[in-house]
């Protein structure tokens, strides 16, 4: 079965203002399927997330999801459509009880199976935090009601910003072992990480930036140590 391709960037540029972040970035995203994006500090990895958000400016020669023209939607409508991001640094209310940040999340009134009780089946570990003010938790236990908070707008695209950053080893574990049920619901997932094993071992197709540009890209399987290290610090051919 051919599988569906739902988003289509091709020839992506971004900008803070005169500054470029991006050069002609093109790739496309099947429905269901996992693409991380590595690179270093500075590669773009953020800037493309916000680009798909309409939160940078860009111009490309054409980018849909879904049936939606990205180069004229604003974010609400985006986030309307289906996109969710898991910001870097979590970006959780800090006056909101981790409930009420969960329950922000649903504001885009969209229907499908992600819902309080579902998300607690998920992370089970925040049943006794509901009430709980969100900065009085750990912060891998932020990292999973940023996630939530992201599902319960029940998208059909989330974008995980530096998805490991930050969190001790048996959290990334922890946060990783929640994506195949991210997954069995049919949401497409783009990652962006700085663990290459980790971006490898979770996606289905991984690209590499570099200043901007996509210096290497492929199926996990076909990149090895040594092509990712030539790509990841710029001595790609």
């Amino acid at each position: 079965m051919t599988m569906q391709s739902f988003l289509s960037v091709q020839n992506l540029n971004a900008f803070y203002g005169d500054f470029q972040a991006l050069f002609d970035v093109s790739f496309s995203l099947e429905v269901g399927q996992t693409i991380a994006i590595i690179g270093s500090n500075g590669a773009g990895k953020s800037t493309l997330l916000h680009a798909l958000l309409g939160q940078v400016s860009k111009t490309t020669t054409a980018a849909t999801f879904d049936g939606l023209d990205l180069n004229h939607a604003k974010t609400p409508e985006i986030v309307g459509h289906g996109i969710s991001l898991v910001p870097e640094g979590r970006h959780l209310f800090k006056s909101c009880t981790v409930l009420e940040n969960l329950e922000l999340g649903a504001s885009a009134k969209r229907s499908g199976d992600w819902n309080l009780s579902s998300i607690l089946e998920l992370f089970p570990e925040l049943d006794q935090f509901l009430d709980r003010n969100s900065m009085d938790i750990s912060g891998g236990q932020q990292q999973m009601v940023a996630i939530g908070r992201a599902l319960m707008a029940n998208p059909s695209l989330i974008l995980f910003d530096e998805l490991s950053l930050g969190l001790a080893p048996v959290v990334i574990n922890r946060i990783y072992d929640s994506i195949p049920a991210i997954k069995s619901k049919g949401t497409s997932l783009i990652i962006v990480e700085q663990d290459i094993y980790r971006a490898q071992e979770a996606a289905d197709y991984v690209f590499c930036l570099l200043e901007g540009h996509i210096a290497l890209e492929g199926p996990p399987d076909k990149l090895d140590d040594e092509m990712i290290t030539r790509a990841y610090f710029g001595d790609a051919t």
